[in-house]
């Protein structure tokens, strides 16, 4: 995969999000669907968080940090969308800087043996990106019905 690809598939990624989730509003960060799940405001910290997980699990040494509990407790403390959407915006610039800053081949050489993709060329981290916040893109579509809003389509006006 080419670096112009790998800040393609960033880019798409981040687009498809913000469109879907735009339609939330700060006064919607602490609505979540039944006790105990994510807030919308935590939705999008979650994968504000998850894109530099898997960035800095694919260039550490010592591979992905497995230490989930922390991970969740860092993203329950956020209650307001206006925070967690900076925080997309830094992790996705941040995620761009690592791509730009490194050669194409050190992106395909093979993750460690590990049960995160263990083997793989390091470049599949922006499948998995993909993959994962369209997942939470969804969930936050249905915050937003569930709030009376309509979410635009994600892929129109490209």
């Amino acid at each position: 995969m080419t670096k112009q690809q790998m800040l393609g598939q960033l880019a798409a990624m981040k687009e498809y999000f913000d469109r879907s989730t735009r339609v939330l509003e700060e006064a919607d960060s602490t609505f979540a669907p039944a006790e105990g799940m994510f807030t919308a405001a935590q939705q999008v910290a979650h994968v504000a968080q998850t894109v530099e997980w898997f960035i800095a699990g694919v260039l550490a040494a010592d591979g992905f940090d497995m230490d989930f509990e922390r991970l969740d407790r860092e993203v329950r403390q956020v209650t307001s969308l206006a925070a967690a959407r900076a925080w997309m915006e830094r992790a996705c610039a941040a995620a761009q800087a690592e791509v730009a800053a490194r050669r194409e081949e050190e992106w395909a050489q093979a993750l460690p043996p590990g049960p995160i993709m263990g083997g793989l060329p390091k470049f599949v981290v922006f499948g998995a990106l993909t993959d994962h916040t369209a997942h939470h893109r969804g969930a936050l579509t249905v915050y937003s019905r569930l709030r009376g809003k309509v979410p635009p389509m994600p892929y129109m006006d490209m």
